[in-house]
């Protein structure tokens, strides 16, 4: 089974989580995170999937899944412990042409969720195909202790230099961002002088001082 990379753009996108345990809990919070538009069908909510449903953040269905509860999703995700239910889920959203991941169980997914690492703006995912989640997470916290908070401040500036460099009509090539981006110089700026003048010399490095 072969998986493509891609970063969704789920912002009011329906989605549904069937299932209301702490698997759940997680799918929902990464969700809503992501600004969509999330149905939990279960019969019953953990405490905190509970303080969602009450506070409106989340609609909440209080039974077991049904196909109809397919209609009109973008994706759906099956989080609970019952095979059974992963395969229903699996077989009704195949059906109707909707995307679908069930928790620890590759061969009900259409697509598979990567252990992720998240500064800002900045998200670095890694996957192993789903043949070893503990491997995965043992790779993120890797690079959580290596993506230290700095790098949330250097994706911030880079953008902005991006764009300043649009606008003056000046290109920088792909060689030349990797060059300035991978130099410590910048990182240690932010550190100690911040982030106007880490900005500064990023900008020069990327040979549009003018920008600054």
């Amino acid at each position: 089974m072969g998986f493509y990379p891609v970063f969704l753009e789920l912002a009011g996108r329906r989605c549904l989580v069937v299932g209301g345990g702490l698997v759940a809990e997680r799918r929902v919070h990464g969700l809503l995170a992501a600004n969509a538009a999330v149905t939990v069908v279960s019969p019953a909510l953990t405490p905190a999937l509970g303080a969602l449903a009450s506070g409106g953040q989340i609609r909440h269905d209080r039974r077991s899944f049904a196909p109809d509860d397919l209609d009109g999703v973008d994706l759906a995700f099956a989080a609970t412990d019952r095979g059974e239910v992963n395969a229903a889920l699996s077989l009704a959203a195949r059906a109707r042409g909707v995307w679908v991941n069930a928790a620890d169980d590759p061969a009900h997914c259409t697509f598979i969720l990567p252990a992720v690492v998240r500064r800002g703006e900045l998200s670095v995912a890694v996957s192993t195909g789903g043949t070893s989640p503990a491997l995965a997470r043992a790779i993120r916290e890797e690079l959580e202790r290596y993506l230290t908070a700095e790098y949330v401040t250097l994706a911030e500036i880079a953008a902005e230099a991006r764009r300043e460099l649009r606008a003056a009509g000046r290109v920088a090539d792909a060689e030349t961002w990797r060059r300035a981006l991978q130099a410590p110089e910048v990182r240690r700026l932010i550190v100690e002088r911040g982030r106007a003048e880490a900005k500064r010399h990023l900008l020069e490095r990327l040979g549009a001082p003018a920008c600054a």
